[in-house]
């Protein structure tokens, strides 16, 4: 009984919160502060638990890299855990588990994010350790070598030997020719393994600077308090001018490209992608919502056509991989036995053009933009996750408090937003397709 009384009264606060939510109501406090070094420091009370997430976002990710050294910004994010001056080689985390708490970190195209969560009466804890690895990291031969092979086993599991992480590897290459986004955040192997310890500092002394971070702290705790912890650890840091931002802009794509992946497997398969503005731009958000259309969950409709009613595919997917600079709308596909991927393209394409020639129906439209309202709403439940939504939005817009009108911004596209950006971006002239071709070992054949 209790168990249903607790399950309704979460559905009704939800539903109050999803009401507020349509208003334009989304809004919890934030307090920004800016050392004089140059550290963006935002910091959000949330007194629901006796917890808090420390996390660190730098501007860097693999976009930041050049040709001879892509992948740094991921193997870098690997060094941070290999000892400081006053840390030894995989202390950080030992300390972080010692107190009770959990740690990680990851790199993405835009950015490099570091985080902490523990009770919140260790926060020092964390702010301290970070705050030590930002300013006193000591890489070192030996340490550097035994994780690059670390780094290359993760690369050889995720793309070498993954047929789909090599289909997405081959439409990041495929789709942008002038732009870092061209390689993945892994990089090339070639390059993993010329990387010097020199490469390695330099890229620390160019981005792992106070100007070019932002902490995010937020959970139980007062911001005076957390801000003298701030201002005990960081402020001894110097300041340093942030590093340039990427100047390079992709070209306009003229003409379809097409690219074949052979790989072991038994299954063909396809990417299909197009050239999109980027994150924070007026267009995401019926993109965002076209993508919810037309194949994000088992009832959109690609995945009704293709799984349930031609079971011509084992799975369909996609998403609006809205990024820093123009991104990438796209959609992916795995096909039963016996059925091509030229077929399957084929299925996408038509609906495509359904949605560029004919208008949403009212429910289904939505239908696509309360899910999108929802799990964005979801998504700021814990302090973890309302952390990172903060340093995203601060990270890659400048603006935190732009992250409080996304669920509005959902809401607003019309049936008539979702046709216009159809016709504007699903051109063929701006399709990017990669097929993975199945082959078999040498002197074996696929079972009949």
């Amino acid at each position: 009984m209790f168990r249903v009384f607790k399950r309704s009264l979460l559905i009704i606060l939800f539903l109050a919160f999803l009401c507020q939510a349509s208003l334009g109501q989304i809004e919890f406090p934030v307090e920004k502060y800016v050392l004089d070094n140059g550290l963006t420091v935002l910091i959000s009370e949330d007194h629901s638990a006796p917890v808090v997430s420390y996390q660190v976002w730098y501007h860097v990710g693999s976009k930041n890299e050049r040709p001879g050294i892509t992948g740094i910004s991921h193997l870098y994010e690997h060094m941070m855990f290999k000892g400081s001056k006053n840390i030894a080689p995989e202390e950080h985390t030992q300390i972080i588990q010692a107190n009770g708490g959990i740690d990680n970190a990851g790199t993405s195209l835009d950015y490099t994010m570091y985080w902490e969560k523990l009770s919140s009466d260790k926060l020092e804890l964390a702010i301290n350790l970070e705050a030590e690895r930002l300013k006193n990291l000591t890489p070192t031969e030996e340490t550097f070598s035994s994780e690059r092979e670390v780094v290359k086993e993760e690369r050889r599991m995720g793309i070498d030997n993954s047929p789909y992480g090599a289909l997405f590897e081959q439409m990041l290459n495929t789709t942008f020719v002038a732009h870092p986004y061209h390689w993945h955040v892994f990089g090339f192997m070639s390059d993993i393994d010329n990387i010097t310890l020199n490469d390695l500092n330099k890229h620390y002394r160019r981005y792992y600077t106070p100007s070019n971070a932002t902490a995010v702290v937020v959970g139980d705790v007062k911001p005076k308090e957390v801000m003298k912890l701030i201002h005990k650890y960081y402020d001894n840091i110097p300041f340093q001018p942030p590093p340039p931002e990427v100047g390079t802009v992709e070209p306009e794509q003229r003409g379809e490209r097409i690219a074949y992946v052979h790989k072991i497997g038994q299954m063909p398969a396809f990417m299909v992608g197009y050239h999109i503005p980027e994150f924070g731009h007026p267009d995401i958000y019926p993109l965002t919502v076209a993508a919810r259309i037309l194949f994000t969950g088992e009832s959109s409709r690609l995945y009704q056509k293709m799984v349930y009613q031609d079971q011509s595919a084992l799975f369909v997917g996609g998403d609006c991989f809205s990024l820093e600079d123009p991104g990438l709308f796209f959609s992916f596909a795995i096909m039963q036995p016996g059925h091509t991927a030229e077929n399957g393209q084929k299925t996408l394409y038509e609906q495509i053009e359904k949605l560029k020639n004919e208008l949403v129906d009212a429910k289904e439209l939505q239908k696509a933009k309360n899910q999108l309202e929802a799990e964005f709403i979801f998504g700021l439940q814990s302090v973890s996750a309302k952390g990172n939504q903060i340093g995203y939005y601060q990270t890659i817009l400048g603006d935190y408090t732009r992250l409080f009108d996304e669920a509005n911004k959902y809401q607003a596209v019309a049936v008539e937003d979702v046709m216009r950006v159809a016709k504007k971006y699903f051109d063929k002239k701006n399709r990017n397709v990669v097929v993975l071709v199945p082959e078999m070992p040498e002197g074996q054949v696929f079972p009949q």
